[in-house]
């Protein structure tokens, strides 16, 4: 058996090209969707990050703006500029680059972001319409996970789904989609006994720890789906999953590569959050 390959570059584009055409309806109502994104620090990664999604919004027509803020700045400089943000018409989604630096609490910083606002959905407010299946602004990777399965046909209803990492990000609201759309679900974290038992009864196995190939082909259930969120680089550059592809591929039904799979979901999902923002606000 030879896993097909979800590919999310392919369905991200077409999505992209979605988003694009509805940016340009909107503009002809003088309508012009805006994205702020803030940066603290000097983090690589964050900034790869960051110019990903500049480049995204600047292919569909979305105005972006970005703040560039010093790792010593303090939490009160921050939450100024969000609130400055908050107010202004021309900008429908603000995102704070995360991580942020230890001296900065996370939890204030996303409370202060707008919940009309807050395109990346990790506000209580949003998290909680996420948990209850209120239709809203919904988690970006999560929500591109979703749509990644929903590409390849398969119904989750009644599916065995287990997820392996517990964050905020990724985990909790994983599990709550997955729930919503009728799978049994199964978190995992670093405390959880026997992992391999929990991963091979899994018809839908979604891992975002970090750990480069945390899921060996053992662990894995023939004719599975494994999403693959993990992104780890080695010293070279080269970047990693959490899955080991090569085998995990000849075992699976589907699987996700990395990259290409799950990361153009994510800013794909970011813009159609921001072009939500921009019709809801016009009203």
């Amino acid at each position: 058996m030879q896993a097909k390959i979800i590919d999310g570059v392919k369905l991200s584009k077409h999505i992209m090209q979605v988003i694009s055409e509805e940016i340009c309806k909107l503009k002809m109502q003088t309508i012009i969707p805006g994205l702020a994104v803030i940066i603290v620090g000097d983090d690589k990664a964050s900034k790869i990050y960051v110019r990903n999604k500049e480049m995204a919004c600047k292919e569909v027509g979305i105005y972006s703006e970005k703040f560039e803020l010093d790792y010593d700045t303090q939490e009160s400089k921050l939450l100024n500029l969000i609130n400055d943000l908050n107010n202004r018409s021309d900008i429908h989604g603000i995102l704070v680059q995360l991580p942020l630096p230890k001296h900065i609490n996370v939890n204030e910083v996303i409370k202060k972001i707008s919940p009309y606002k807050d395109v990346d959905a990790f506000h209580p407010y949003n998290m909680g319409n996420t948990i209850i299946g209120q239709k809203g602004l919904s988690p970006c990777t999560p929500q591109g996970i979703l749509d990644l399965i929903d590409s390849i046909n398969v119904d989750v209803k009644g599916r065995n789904c287990v997820i392996v990492g517990s964050s905020n990000i990724v985990g909790k609201p994983m599990a709550m989609l997955m729930v919503n759309k009728g799978a049994t679900v199964t978190i995992c974290n670093i405390f959880t006994q026997d992992l391999k038992f929990h991963c091979r009864n899994a018809d839908i196995l979604i891992v975002a720890v970090g750990k480069e190939n945390l899921i060996t082909a053992d662990m894995v259930k023939p004719g599975a789906v494994v999403i693959d969120v993990g992104l780890n680089r080695s010293e070279e550059g080269k970047i990693f999953g959490d899955v080991d592809f090569k085998e995990v591929s000849k075992i699976a039904g589907y699987i996700t590569p990395v990259p290409g799979g799950v990361g153009p979901m994510t800013v794909a999902m970011l813009l159609k959050n921001t072009v939500m923002v921009a019709k809801l606000l016009r009203i």
